[in-house]
């Protein structure tokens, strides 16, 4: 009698309920960690680098970067210029959307167990937003520290340590994502002249509101939550 196939399909199916608790874990504690004061902020500060990192990378195709500001609040601001309109409109669309694919990208490369890979490519947003665009003194501050924690995981950080640090960060990176874009969904019908990226999308489309932006920007973070949920529902240990 072969068993063989039993006994995988066995194994792939307690593998996708490990990783189903283990992110279930990861993502209350996130929830928890993330409102505690100060410790929080400075935590959540991760999601807005990225966020406003694909604000500057998009701008670079045909614009320019002046600086980007980080501040205390998780609140961030880049300041770009644009030759054209298509320019600034995808410098617009870019921050919320590439926050949420990284979140994804995240949980996808810890699935397949690239950490240090993971680690470096966080260190090269840090190190470019560090010489390149942030000037402002919290911003600064926040990417030295960040950045060293990195290093010192990078070359010091044991494997169990390092994949459940990971895990932290992408859960944060994927919780914030889906709640700073459910706000601006929701500043986009409290305050629509006040929604931050779906105001300034609504300026530039004209007949698309911000309403529209704001339902488009949560959309798109629950599609790459569900995504970063696949990705890694089979290889997750």
């Amino acid at each position: 009698m072969n068993v063989a196939p039993k006994t995988r399909c066995l194994r792939l199916k307690l593998m996708k309920e490990k990783f189903s608790s283990k992110f279930v874990v990861f993502i209350i504690l996130t929830l928890i960690l993330v409102n505690i004061p100060i410790f929080g902020n400075y935590i959540k500060i991760i999601n807005t680098v990225i966020h406003e990192s694909g604000h500057a990378l998009m701008a670079l195709f045909g614009g320019k970067v002046q600086h980007i500001s980080l501040f205390l609040n998780t609140e961030g601001v880049t300041y770009t210029s644009h030759s054209g309109w298509f320019g600034g409109f995808l410098t617009g669309v870019s921050g919320y959307v590439f926050s949420s694919f990284f979140a994804f990208l995240a949980f996808w490369l810890i699935s397949r167990k690239k950490y240090k890979v993971f680690i470096v490519i966080l260190l090269v947003f840090i190190s470019g937003n560090l010489i390149f665009w942030v000037r402002n003194f919290y911003g600064i501050f926040w990417l030295v520290s960040f950045g060293a924690l990195f290093l010192l995981l990078l070359y010091k950080g044991s494997g169990a340590f390092v994949q459940y640090f990971l895990l932290f960060i992408a859960s944060v990176l994927m919780v914030e994502s889906i709640s700073s874009s459910y706000t601006i969904m929701l500043l986009s019908f409290i305050q629509p002249l006040a929604a931050g990226d779906a105001t300034g999308l609504a300026r530039a489309t004209f007949f698309i509101p911000a309403q529209l932006w704001g339902i488009f920007f949560f959309c798109q973070a629950l599609v790459f939550f569900l995504a970063g949920l696949k990705a890694g529902a089979y290889r997750v240990e």
